[in-house]
């Protein structure tokens, strides 16, 4: 309890729920991690704040790691303390901050989830023919998995933005960044067929110029694209879960595992940075060692 008190742990509290306004939840969180640093920190000798320093700081999250804690786990102790640092500085009852410098544990990104060759045909092919939207679903299918695009890029997708006849697409993406995409033989055959025999029915003067409609003439919503994709998958028979996210990266990898240039993927999908591109590269490995252990005799 003197610890507590020493190292403004209620007035911390109070920081967070009435000055920042963080939930109930994140405040819990941040005062539990607090608790267990007070516990580091006054065995190691430290009274109060004021005597905590960086070899200190950095100690603490070397212990969290031999504890065997998730890098997640030990960057959300880290901005538990930066944040209580930060406070303590704002209130003048600290010199410096011993959290300055101290240096996040990397957090391995997944590699992302993708179809095989397979299962994309079999996708590509499940949306039901007796439906009187099977054009605009199939096309919007062969759309994401022709260019990669984003969710939100196909449903923002315009009439003027699309030139079936060149088999090209202007793709406004975040930040309104504007990239060129192939679309491909079968995504142009889809989308022919849906712009000429689906498309007009569905034209009410509500579209906006959009290339993808509702049945109420209205632009489609991220979330119908969503359930299109899914509906998709059960029909295909893909028990696993398959989003238009899933598409994008099983666009990204087959590009790479058929040989494409980093680059030119990075263009394709968007990325302003290549560094967020290379996880795919990552993927493209792992096949490539999955190749070689079934077709290799010796591995």
């Amino acid at each position: 309890m003197n610890e507590a008190i020493a190292f403004r742990a209620e007035l911390y509290a109070d920081y967070l729920n009435f000055e920042r306004g963080l939930s109930p939840l994140t405040v819990s969180a941040y005062g539990r991690e607090l608790e267990k640093f007070i516990v580091f920190a006054t065995e190691r000798g430290r009274p109060d704040p004021a005597s905590v320093g960086g070899d200190d700081v950095r100690d603490y999250v070397f212990h969290l790691s031999d504890l065997g804690l998730a890098p997640t786990s030990v960057r959300r102790a880290q901005s538990a303390l930066r944040t209580y640092f930060g406070f303590l500085l704002e209130e003048g009852a600290l010199p410096s901050d011993p959290t300055e410098g101290l240096q996040s544990p990397r957090v391995a990104r997944s590699l992302p989830d993708v179809l095989d060759a397979a299962e994309v045909s079999a996708l590509l092919e499940a949306s039901r023919l007796d439906s009187s939207v099977h054009w605009r679903d199939r096309a919007i299918l062969e759309f994401l998995y022709a260019t990669g695009v984003r969710v939100s890029e196909l449903v923002g997708l315009r009439l003027t933005n699309l030139d079936v006849d060149e088999g090209l697409c202007t793709v406004f993406g975040k930040g309104s960044r504007e990239r060129m995409v192939p679309l491909g033989r079968p995504a142009c055959v889809a989308l022919s067929r849906y712009l000429r025999e689906v498309r007009p029915a569905l034209e009410k003067g509500k579209g906006g110029g959009c290339v993808f409609l509702n049945q109420r003439g209205r632009p489609l919503s991220r979330a119908a694209v969503w359930k299109i994709v899914k509906d998709a998958a059960r029909f295909a028979g893909i028990e696993r879960k398959v989003s238009p996210h899933v598409l994008r990266h099983t666009f990204a990898t087959h590009l790479l595992e058929g040989g494409a240039d980093l680059v030119a993927v990075q263009e394709l999908l968007g990325h302003a940075d290549i560094s967020t591109t290379q996880i795919y590269t990552h993927l493209d490995r792992k096949y490539l060692r999955d190749m070689h252990q079934r077709y290799h005799p010796r591995s």
